[in-house]
């Protein structure tokens, strides 16, 4: 660290009280601010994508005295009691604060390009989970419809091991509205074709409904399942995502 930080000691400092309502899905969409946390993501995250990032929070000035900051990047040293109020992971470790990329709207009467991911679920931790496996297996674009996670809530930001940054994020629409999607569309169902015998188009769009109550019964799409044991009823809609983006990865690259 070349240049002085800002020392910022009191809770009522503005700039601390817009970090500090990126904790919550209503203060990151109200104000467009991010906060990630990790020994592994923080500096893997401000070397790959320097751009996406605007402050460097930390307590101590010797955690960061050798580190070489973008230009763009601000150190801002905070007092130990404002920093655990936003560390919420617990590490102790330098946090950065982001600004919450454009997420434009999808037109779902337009073909699909590539892999599309269309996405209900509700719970961040496991949408970060999804989206690193979205990742790891070339989904080309993830939509999160109506009711969704937000995908830089920090638990999501979390699972996600900065999978954030390499995806294109879109909003979706309500339900209603993925009935009149261009297809192909399919969805996960214990009932469906089995995607190990698949063969899976270029560009289509897979649907993942919310946790426990999938997809609903009249969206017309094709049913995949994800063939089991039968030893349970059913596998966490994360998992059988995971298993159906590899499935089809494998059978792409092969």
């Amino acid at each position: 660290m070349t240049r002085p930080p800002l020392l910022i000691e009191s809770p009522q400092n503005p700039q601390f009280k817009l970090w500090e309502s990126a904790l919550e899905s209503r203060g990151l969409k109200k104000n467009g601010k991010f906060l990630l946390a990790g020994l592994k993501t923080v500096p893997e995250a401000l070397r790959q994508h320097p751009d996406r990032f605007e402050r460097l929070l930390f307590t101590d000035p010797a955690q960061i005295s050798s580190w070489r900051l973008p230009p763009g990047v601000e150190p801002v040293q905070l007092a130990p009691a404002l920093f655990r109020m936003l560390d919420v992971s617990g590490t102790g470790f330098p946090l950065l604060v982001g600004a919450v990329p454009k997420m434009p709207a999808i037109d779902l009467s337009q073909q699909p390009q590539g892999l599309e991911l269309l996405c209900a679920l509700g719970d961040p931790s496991n949408l970060g989970a999804l989206l690193r496996s979205a990742a790891a297996f070339g989904v080309s674009r993830i939509v999160l419809l109506e009711g969704a996670a937000h995908p830089f809530h920090p638990k999501c930001l979390r699972a996600a091991s900065n999978a954030q940054f390499t995806l294109t994020l879109l909003r979706g629409p309500r339900w209603t509205a993925v009935n009149e999607a261009a297809g192909p569309l399919y969805a996960l169902d214990g009932g469906g074709e089995d995607l190990t015998r698949f063969d899976w188009p270029a560009d289509m769009r897979l649907i993942l409904g919310e946790e426990g109550q999938g997809v609903p019964a009249d969206c017309p799409a094709t049913r995949l399942s994800v063939p089991t044991t039968g030893t349970v009823e059913s596998l966490n809609a994360t998992v059988a995502v995971s298993v159906a983006l590899f499935a089809r990865y494998a059978a792409v690259k092969g």
